[in-house]
């Protein structure tokens, strides 16, 4: 596409804001436009868990993007932070996944050799070992897997400073403004919203599970990206805090400098309901409590509730429509919104700005799905 200067990014979560944070720093005009406040779809109710040889267990193209967006992570949020002038709580102390059966067991001793053989630090922990790298697990785990290069990021922080860093770079942030269609007029796009129209030379569309709900001239069928409920727990934990993020099959946790701890995450076809529930509390608490016991004197601070973009193949829908010129997708992150948007923004901003067309946009494009 030609190098657009105006472009107006929909959807103000990590993605839209990591987007319209990189395309304000390579010189573009951008509007950022949502809704809700800053982060308060699915991205408040994140965890920040950057782990995708967790994640991401197979040879897929998400094993690919996560890995490759990792590796932009330590650049991506002291950029964030220093533009944005906001501190952002970031850690790089691996992950602790831990088996209770022998099938799992065996599971991580696959995940471990695949990891040997891309070169990928990582510890196999048997019974023992794994209760001395955690002392505070459970009777029931028999084994482990420390993968050293993952890590967590305050994504709420992460978000804040991204906006702000955008802002600082010339972005206009629109809030309270639902997007209801994306049309062309006279080779630009015009943005019609519940509160008046918006006019650029292009336009990302960033909005999550929302993506769909938006009316694009010239497609009939919308973008395939559904809502998936997931609740999150925010416990205040007292004594001796947990050493990493410990995860198993069902749940994983997320230990804070500040005392807290954060126990993911339902995985619940809700449709758009953003309700917490009795069952999806109770199933967390039992899920930590079973793993480590410690957590039955944790006091409870609250519960909250994102809804997850997924996809048909659970990859994301990153690139250019084929439907409407100078239109691009970055929707469909799933479970791995936070931990894609470095890659999201570079691969967009190189299109955009650079005419670069990344190779891994072939698996990620919205063309999979038709005319988009």
């Amino acid at each position: 596409m030609a190098r657009p200067s105006d472009i107006i990014v929909i959807g103000a979560g990590i993605v839209g804001c990591a987007v319209a944070h990189e395309l304000a720093r390579r010189g573009a005009s951008v509007e950022l436009v949502d809704e809700r406040p800053v982060g308060m779809g699915a991205t408040q109710a994140s965890a920040g868990v950057l782990a995708p040889y967790i994640e991401a267990r197979e040879e897929s193209p998400l094993l690919g993007l996560t890995i490759r967006s990792l590796d932009l992570f330590d650049d991506f949020v002291a950029r964030a932070s220093a533009d944005g002038g906001v501190a952002v709580p970031y850690h790089r102390t691996g992950t602790l996944d831990v088996a209770t059966t022998d099938a799992e067991m065996r599971a991580l001793r696959a995940q471990a050799d695949l990891l040997s053989r891309r070169d990928v630090p990582a510890i196999l922990l048997d019974r023992a070992a794994v209760r001395a790298e955690e002392p505070q697990l459970g009777d029931g785990a028999i084994g482990g897997l420390m993968i050293e290069a993952h890590g967590f990021v305050a994504a709420g922080d992460l978000t804040r400073a991204l906006v702000a860093a955008a802002r600082r770079h010339g972005a206009q942030l629109i809030e309270q403004r639902r997007v209801r269609r994306i049309s062309g007029r006279d080779g630009d796009i015009v943005i019609e919203t519940d509160r008046g129209s918006l006019t650029g030379n292009a336009v990302v569309l960033a909005a999550g599970c929302w993506s769909g709900g938006v009316a694009i001239d010239g497609i009939t069928e919308p973008v395939p990206v559904r809502p998936v409920r997931g609740q999150l727990l925010w416990l205040a934990w007292t004594g001796t805090p947990l050493r990493r993020v410990t995860w198993s099959s069902r749940c994983y946790l997320v230990p804070w400098d500040d005392g807290t701890l954060l126990v993911g995450a339902t995985v619940e076809e809700a449709g758009f309901d953003e309700r917490t529930t009795v069952a999806g509390v109770r199933d967390l608490l039992d899920a930590a409590c079973d793993l480590v016991p410690r957590a039955w004197t944790a006091g409870f601070r609250g519960a909250r509730v994102g809804l997850r973009p997924a996809t048909p193949d659970d990859l994301p829908v990153i690139g250019p429509s084929r439907a409407m010129p100078n239109l691009m997708y970055a929707t469909g992150h799933y479970r791995n919104g936070v931990l894609l948007a470095p890659l999201t923004a570079q691969l967009l901003a190189d299109a955009m700005l650079e005419d670069k067309i990344d190779p891994m946009l072939s698996a990620v494009s919205p063309s999979r799905f038709g005319d988009l």
